[in-house]
C-alpha cells in the first residue's frame, strides 16, 4: 500500500517581512519625491510618518506570527502599502493646501489613525482565536448594526455635513457608524445566511429556468432594501445604501447560489433607485451631475454642481499615461481631493499606469481572499471571508467609477487610501479578520487521530467538506469556481 506523505505548507511569515519591507520602501519613496518636488529637500515628515508606519507595519507581523502564524502573507503587507502611498498622497495635498492657505493638517491626522487602526488590529488577533466564536452573536450583531445606523439620527449626537446625516460627534471627535456597521452587519448575514440556507436555496416554485423563492423566505432581503432605503431617505448617504444591499444580495448568492436571488435583488435596486430619483432631490441631483457634468450651468451650480467631478476628469487627462510626478500637478484644485476624489489626485501624478497598479494591488487583496473563503472549511467562515472582501472590492468599484463618471457619485471613500478615521480604522479590522480566518484555512491538518475532525481538503483524505460542516457538497466553492 502507498504511503502518503502529508506536507506541511510554509507559513509565510518570511515572505511577509520582506514584502512589508518593500510596501514601507514604497510610501517612504513617495515622502523623498514630493519633497524633492516642492522644496527640493527630504522632507522632515518622512522619519516621522514613514518611521511610524514602519514600526507599526513590524509590530502588526510580530503579532501576526505569534497569534496567527499560517495567515496569508500577502495581506497585511498590501494593506501597508495602500496606507502608505495614501499617506504621502494627502501629505503633497497638505502642501498644497498650506500654499493656499486653506485647511490643512491631514496626513497627521491619518498617521494617528493608521496607529489606531492597526492597534484594534491587534487587539482582534490577540483575542479572536476562533473566527466562529462571532457566529455566537449573530443577532448581538444584527442589533448592533442596525442602532449603529440610527445613531447619526439622534438629535444630540448626530452631526450633518454636506447634505448627508452620518456622522456622530463627541466633543472635538467625529466618527461615521455606517463605516462599522457593514462589519457587524456583515457577521449577521453570515451567521443567519448559515443556519437558513437550506431554506432559501432549495425551497420554491421553478419559473422560466429559475428557482424562485417562497413568498415567505423573501423576508430577508425586503428587509435588507428597507433598511437600505430607510438609510438613503433619511441619511441621504446614497453610498451606504448602496452597499448594504449590495452586500447582503452578495451573500445570499454566495451561500444558496440561485441566480434568481441575483434577479430579484436587482430587480428591487432598480426600482429603489428609481424612486429614489423622482422622489428625492439629493438624489435626482447626483443622478444629474452624473448625466450632464459638462452642462455649464451644472458646472457653476453651487451646491450641488458637478465643478468637483469635472475637475477630477481634467486632472486624471493632464496625468495621461504616466503622470505628471509626486508634487508636479496641481490635484488640490479638486475640492476633497484628499479624502472623496483621492483616486484622480493619484492618477493626475502617477498617471493610468501607476493608478492601475494601485487598482491590481485591490485586485490581488480581494483575490486572496477569496482563496480563503474557498479554502476555509466552515460555513459561516466562507460567507464572512466572502462578505468582506466583497465589501473592499464593491467600495473600491463605486469609488473609481464615480470619479470616471461610470456611475453616480456616492460618497464612499477608497479604502486605506483616503484621508478618514473611521474608513481607515474599519478597514484594518476588516483586514484582522480576514487574517484570522486566513489562518485557519491555511493551517496544516494535524495527522490522523490526532483530531476528531477531518483534516482540510487534499490534507490526505477525500471526505467531502459541506457549507456548514457536516458533509455534503460545498456550494460555495461552486460559486467561485464557476
Amino acid at each position: 500500500m502507498a504511503v502518503v506523505t502529508q506536507l506541511r505548507p510554509r507559513a509565510g511569515r518570511g515572505l511577509e517581512l520582506a514584502l512589508l519591507v518593500l510596501a514601507v520602501a514604497l510610501g517612504a519613496g513617495a515622502y523623498v519625491q514630493v519633497g524633492l518636488a516642492t522644496d527640493g529637500q527630504i522632507p522632515a515628515e518622512l522619519w516621522r510618518h514613514c518611521g511610524a508606519l514602519a514600526v507599526m507595519a513590524l509590530a502588526m507581523h510580530i503579532i501576526v506570527r505569534l497569534r496567527a502564524p499560517h495567515a496569508d502573507p500577502v495581506l497585511l503587507p498590501i494593506a501597508v502599502a495602500l496606507n502608505g502611498i495614501g499617506l504621502a498622497m494627502i501629505y503633497r495635498l497638505d502642501l498644497a493646501y498650506a500654499a493656499r492657505d486653506l485647511p490643512h493638517g491631514f496626513a497627521g491626522r491619518q498617521v494617528l489613525w493608521t496607529a489606531l487602526g492597526l492597534a484594534a488590529a491587534a487587539a482582534i488577533l490577540l483575542w479572536l482565536r476562533d473566527h466562529r466564536t462571532l457566529r455566537r452573536y449573530t443577532y448581538v450583531a444584527m442589533v448592533a448594526g442596525l442602532s449603529l445606523l440610527l445613531l447619526p439620527m439622534l438629535p444630540v449626537i448626530g452631526r450633518e455635513i454636506n447634505g448627508a446625516r452620518i456622522w456622530v460627534g463627541i466633543g472635538g471627535l467625529s466618527f461615521q457608524p455606517a463605516e462599522l456597521a457593514k462589519v457587524v452587519l456583515a457577521v449577521f448575514f453570515a451567521g443567519y445566511l448559515v443556519a437558513n440556507r437550506d431554506n432559501l436555496a432549495l425551497a420554491g416554485p421553478r419559473f422560466l429556468g429559475l428557482q424562485l423563492p417562497r413568498p415567505r423566505d423573501l423576508g430577508p432581503i425586503l428587509l435588507a432594501w428597507a433598511v437600505a432605503l430607510a438609510v438613503l431617505i433619511f441619511q441621504r448617504d446614497l453610498g451606504a445604501a448602496l452597499l448594504f444591499f449590495a452586500l447582503f444580495l452578495a451573500m445570499l448568492y454566495v451561500a444558496t447560489n440561485r441566480l434568481s436571488w441575483v434577479i430579484i435583488g436587482l430587480a428591487m435596486f432598480g426600482a429603489g433607485a428609481l424612486l429614489a430619483a423622482t422622489s428625492f432631490s439629493h438624489v435626482a441631483a447626483r443622478f444629474e451631475v452624473w448625466l450632464n457634468a459638462l452642462s455649464p450651468e451644472l458646472y457653476n451650480r453651487d451646491p450641488g454642481g458637478s465643478y468637483q467631478i469635472v475637475q477630477g476628469l481634467f486632472g486624471m487627462a493632464n496625468g495621461g499615461l504616466t503622470g505628471t510626478g509626486w508634487g508636479s500637478g496641481r490635484p488640490d484644485l479638486v475640492p476633497y481631493a484628499h479624502s472623496d476624489f483621492i483616486v484622480t489626485s493619484l492618477a493626475e501624478e502617477l498617471g493610468l499606469t501607476g493608478l492601475l497598479a494601485i487598482l491590481c494591488c485591490y485586485v490581488v487583496f480581494a483575490a486572496r481572499n477569496i482563496r480563503t473563503a474557498i479554502a476555509v472549511r466552515d460555513g459561516f467562515g466562507k460567507l464572512l471571508a466572502s462578505g468582506l472582501a466583497f465589501v473592499l472590492a464593491f467600495q473600491c468599484f463605486v469609488v473609481v467609477g464615480g470619479v470616471t463618471r461610470l456611475i453616480p457619485l456616492t460618497g464612499l471613500t477608497m479604502p486605506f487610501l483616503a484621508q478618514g478615521g473611521s474608513s481607515l480604522l474599519v478597514n484594518w479590522m476588516i483586514t484582522a479578520l480576514l487574517l484570522r480566518i486566513s489562518d485557519n484555512a491555511r493551517r496544516p491538518a494535524l495527522p490522523a487521530g490526532e483530531l476528531p475532525v477531518s483534516p482540510l481538503p487534499g490534507a490526505g483524505t477525500a471526505e467531502p467538506v459541506s457549507f456548514d460542516g457536516e458533509g455534503g457538497n460545498d456550494a460555495v466553492t461552486e460559486v467561485f469556481r464557476r
